[in-house]
C-alpha cells in the first residue's frame, strides 16, 4: 500500500456500529499537525510577536512568587469598563440600544480578545441513540438515553469527533419537562436488569460456554450447583427516603420534575494545548495550529452544549425553552460562556468558576491572567489572550487592565435570563485562589443591564466598588441575577436545594405527577 494511504479506525463510533477500517488517501488533505502544548503555545507567541510571557503566581503562599491575597493590593485598575456606555461614548438607556449596539460590541471584544470565534465552517452534528433504558434513580422511574453526536468530518476525515452525553428524564411527571445540561462525565444511572427467569437462562448458557472453553470448570460447578456466575445488581430502594438537600443534585432535579443531561467536554475538545489540532477545533482547522482569534476550549465546550440543545429541541419530552446549563470550575467557565453566547439557554448555574469565568480579570488576587495565559491552561482561551500576559512583545507589555472587556460584561450578556453564581469557602477547599470577592463584584457590576431589561439584580442600590460580599449562607436570590456562597468546597452541589426552587419559580414550572 502506498505510504500516503492511511488506515483510520473509527474507534469513537457508537459500540453498536460495526467497527470498520476505512482507507483514507491522506495526500488529499493537509497533514495533521502534532505538537506538544509548549510547542503550540510557542507557535501562538510567534504569531503575536510575543517574546516573553510573565509567569503566573504560585498558589503556595510560602513560595517567594506566591499569589496576592492582600485586598488592599487587589485592584490596580478598579474602574471597570462601563457596561452601558458604547465605544463611541454614548450612554445606553433603552433595551433596543443594548440589543442593537452595545451587546454586539461586547460580544465582538470577547470573541476577539478572550474566548475566540466559532468559525463559519463548523460541520453539522448527527445524534444517534446508543442505549435507551428504563431505569430508576432512587425510587424515581426514569427514561435514560446514552447519545452520541457524530460530527460530520467528510471535509477532513483524519479527525473524528463524537460527542458523548446521557439524557435522563423522569417518568412519573407530566411533560414536557425542564432539563439541566451538566458538564461532566456521562454515565447511565442504573441499568435495567433481566428478570430472575431470564437471568437463569443467561447463567445456564454462560456455564455451558465456560465448560466448553475449559472442561475443568465442570467439576467446580458440580461442587457448587446453586452458584450463579452472574448475579443481579441491587435494585431500586422503594423505601428509601425522598431526596433532600443532601441528595445528589441529579436526584434533586428528578424529584423536582426536571430532567438532566450529562455532557462530556473532553469528547468535544481535549483539555490541553496539545489537543488544539484535534477535537472540534482541529477538525475545523483541518489539523493545523490556531490563528490568534480562533476559539479555545471554553468556547468549544460551550458550542457542544449548544449542539445538545439542538437535539433537545427535537425531543417532545423536553421543554426546550426551559433548558439550563451548569458546570463547576473550568466547566463553570464553559457554562457561563455557553449561556452568554447562545440566547436559547433559559438559565445558568455557574459553580466556582474563577478567572476566565465570573472573577474580574482586572483583579490581582489569587489566580491571575498570567495563571491562564502563561500556563497549561492557555488553551481555554483564544490566542489573543496571551497578549495580556506579555512582558516582552512587539505590541508592548500588557496586563488584565488592558482588556477592553471584563467578566461583569460576560454576565451581562446573560441578561435578562436567570443567572446564578455559586461559590464555596476556602476552608472547605474552594480556594482563595478563585477570588470569591472578585466574582461577587462582577455579579454586582452586571446588575445595571439586568435592570435595564426589566429583570432584578442583586440589589438596585449596589455599587461593585463599594458593596461588601454577604456572609456565607446568605443567598441574594430575589431576582433573575442571584448569588449564594455555601459552606462547602469546590462544588455547587450544596446550592442545588436553593437553585432548583429559584429556577422553577422563575420558569413558572410546577411539577405535575402522572
Amino acid at each position: 500500500m502506498p505510504k500516503h494511504l492511511a488506515l483510520v479506525l473509527l474507534t469513537s463510533l457508537p459500540c453498536w456500529a460495526i467497527a470498520q477500517q476505512v482507507a483514507i488517501d491522506s495526500s488529499k488533505y493537509p497533514p495533521l499537525k502534532t505538537m506538544t502544548a509548549q510547542q503550540d503555545q510557542a507557535n501562538m507567541m510567534q504569531q503575536l510577536g510575543i517574546r516573553k510571557l510573565r509567569p503566573g503566581p504560585s498558589g503556595n503562599e510560602s513560595d517567594p512568587n506566591h499569589a496576592n491575597y492582600d485586598e488592599s493590593q487587589a485592584n490596580p485598575c478598579p474602574q471597570l469598563p462601563d457596561v452601558l456606555t458604547t465605544k463611541k461614548g454614548r450612554k445606553v438607556t433603552t433595551p433596543d440600544q443594548w440589543w442593537s449596539v452595545r451587546r454586539p460590541e461586547i460580544i465582538e471584544d470577547f470573541e476577539k480578545e478572550m474566548y475566540g470565534r466559532i468559525p463559519a465552517n463548523v460541520p453539522k452534528v448527527t445524534w444517534t441513540t446508543k442505549v435507551t433504558d428504563n431505569e430508576f434513580v432512587g425510587r424515581i422511574p426514569v427514561l435514560a438515553r446514552h447519545m452520541i453526536g457524530r460530527v460530520d468530518n467528510s471535509e477532513y476525515p483524519l479527525i473524528s469527533v463524537n460527542i458523548n452525553m446521557v439524557l435522563v428524564l423522569p417518568q412519573n411527571v407530566k411533560g414536557p419537562v425542564p432539563v439541566m445540561i451538566m458538564l461532566g462525565f456521562p454515565t447511565l444511572p442504573a441499568p435495567a436488569q433481566p428478570s430472575l427467569p431470564e437471568l437463569e437462562k443467561i447463567n445456564a448458557a454462560f456455564k455451558d460456554m465456560m465448560i466448553k472453553s475449559n472442561p475443568e470448570l465442570k467439576a467446580i460447578f458440580d461442587k457448587y450447583p446453586a452458584y450463579s456466575p452472574i448475579t443481579r445488581l441491587p435494585g431500586p430502594n422503594f423505601f428509601a427516603p425522598a431526596p433532600n438537600g443532601d441528595s445528589p443534585p441529579t436526584e434533586q432535579l428528578l424529584a423536582a420534575g426536571w430532567g438532566y443531561c450529562t455532557l462530556e467536554p473532553g469528547s468535544i475538545q481535549a483539555d490541553n494545548g496539545a489537543g488544539l489540532t484535534r477535537g472540534i477545533i482541529g477538525l475545523t482547522n483541518k489539523g493545523q495550529p490556531r490563528k490568534p482569534e480562533d476559539w479555545g476550549a471554553l468556547r468549544a465546550w460551550g458550542w457542544g452544549a449548544s449542539r445538545v440543545l439542538d437535539y433537545l429541541e427535537t425531543d417532545p419530552l423536553v421543554n426546550a425553552k426551559q433548558v439550563a446549563v451548569e458546570g463547576v470550575s473550568r466547566y463553570g467557565k464553559a457554562a457561563l460562556v455557553a449561556m452568554a453566547f447562545d440566547q436559547r439557554f433559559a438559565m445558568v448555574l455557574i459553580g466556582s468558576s474563577g478567572k476566565g469565568g465570573t472573577t474580574l480579570q482586572r483583579r490581582v488576587f489569587g489566580e491571575a491572567v498570567e495563571s491562564l495565559a502563561g500556563s497549561g491552561e492557555y488553551h481555554w482561551m483564544a490566542g489573543n489572550y496571551l497578549k495580556y500576559a506579555a512582558s516582552e512583545s512587539s505590541s508592548g507589555p500588557k496586563t488584565g487592565c488592558d482588556l477592553p472587556i471584563d467578566s461583569h460584561e460576560l454576565l451581562a450578556l446573560c441578561a435578562p435570563r436567570p443567572t446564578f453564581v455559586s461559590y464555596g469557602i476556602p476552608e472547605k477547599g474552594d480556594a482563595k485562589w478563585l477570588d470569591q470577592m472578585g466574582s461577587y463584584k462582577a455579579t454586582v457590576a452586571a446588575g445595571p443591564v439586568f435592570q435595564l431589561l426589566g429583570a432584578k439584580d442583586l440589589s438596585a442600590n449596589s455599587e461593585y466598588n463599594k458593596d461588601s460580599m454577604p456572609p456565607v449562607l446568605t443567598g441574594l436570590m430575589n431576582g433573575e441575577l442571584a448569588w449564594r456562597q455555601h459552606n462547602g468546597g469546590h462544588t455547587d452541589a450544596p446550592n442545588f436545594q436553593y437553585f432548583i426552587p429559584w429556577a422553577s419559580k422563575l420558569l413558572r414550572y410546577e411539577r405535575v405527577a402522572k
